[in-house]
């Protein structure tokens, strides 16, 4: 059976993570109150971030600034599109 939270991002119950998808503090937060659902949004969102700003997930700096967003977009104002973004 899996298990359901309240998802931050989506306002309503949810099918919730199978584990903590991020390391430290904000993983655990994300495990708690975010759902699949946004997950996958979020990953979606990260992966634009990441080739729109052309980051190597392997470098410190883009970790953290990755992690800035994943904070922004579930528990704060929400991650910005990089400027001149237009979608497919």
């Amino acid at each position: 059976m899996s298990r359901t939270v309240f998802c931050v991002k989506l306002d309503h119950e949810a099918e919730g993570l199978a584990y903590a998808p991020w390391p430290g503090e904000l993983g655990k937060r994300i495990y708690a109150s975010v759902s699949r659902q946004a997950w996958q949004q979020w990953l979606a969102h990260q992966t634009m971030l990441i080739n729109e700003h052309r980051l190597n997930p392997l470098d410190a700096a883009t970790r953290s600034f990755i992690a800035t967003e994943m904070e922004n977009y579930f528990f704060g104002e929400g991650s910005v599109k990089p400027p001149g973004y237009t979608p497919e």
